[in-house]
């Protein structure tokens, strides 16, 4: 499958999102190297060689599928402080799995918590999602007690489905149709 020929650059009021390449490595290292950043996610801080080989698997997914995982820049420090992603869900595995919903997800740099950044670029990986992907529904992820992930979850607007397996674990599931987003996100 080759990308789709729309625009992969979103912005917001605060944020410049790009697709996750080698230009990014050193913020995306940062970020997955926090322990605290990576405390529901994997549950550890990622080596240099771990983000090396994850950078590489994403520009393949951008290669493949049209889309993956956006860096999100601050353009008045381009400063990346955030990663995000649209992509589909897999059950297992290391690869997205095109039989499953398509996810949106996010992490932020900690000296950007609490500052309604994973919400404003939330809504606009969920814009491209809708419009320009033409995904049926939005799922996302996260585990049980990372209360402000599912809060960010809250305020896009999805719905609540409960525990569900993903990714070989038992995950806090919410989801979202493209009506549902259009009536909180005209």
């Amino acid at each position: 499958m080759s990308a789709p020929a729309v625009s992969l650059i979103l912005t917001t009021a605060r944020l410049r999102l790009e697709p996750c390449d080698d230009r990014h490595f050193e913020g995306m290292h940062a970020l997955n190297a926090d322990a605290e950043v990576m405390r529901y996610i994997t549950g550890q801080p990622e080596t240099r060689e771990q983000t090396a080989a994850v950078i590489a698997r994403v520009k393949a997914r951008w290669v493949r599928f049209g889309y993956s995982w956006w860096s999100f820049i601050e353009p008045a420090t381009e400063e990346l402080v955030g990663i995000g992603c649209i992509q589909n869900l897999r059950r297992s595995g290391t690869e997205p799995d095109p039989s499953c919903p398509m996810e949106i997800g996010w992490r932020l740099r900690r000296d950007r918590w609490h500052r309604g950044l994973a919400t404003e670029a939330s809504v606009a990986l969920a814009r491209f999602a809708f419009d320009k992907l033409d995904a049926p529904e939005l799922y996302a992820v996260c585990d049980a007690e990372n209360l402000a992930s599912a809060a960010v979850m809250e305020r896009l607007g999805m719905r609540r489905r409960g525990i569900e397996r993903w990714y070989e674990r038992d995950l806090l599931t919410y989801t979202m149709t493209p009506e549902e987003f259009a009536a909180r996100h005209p």
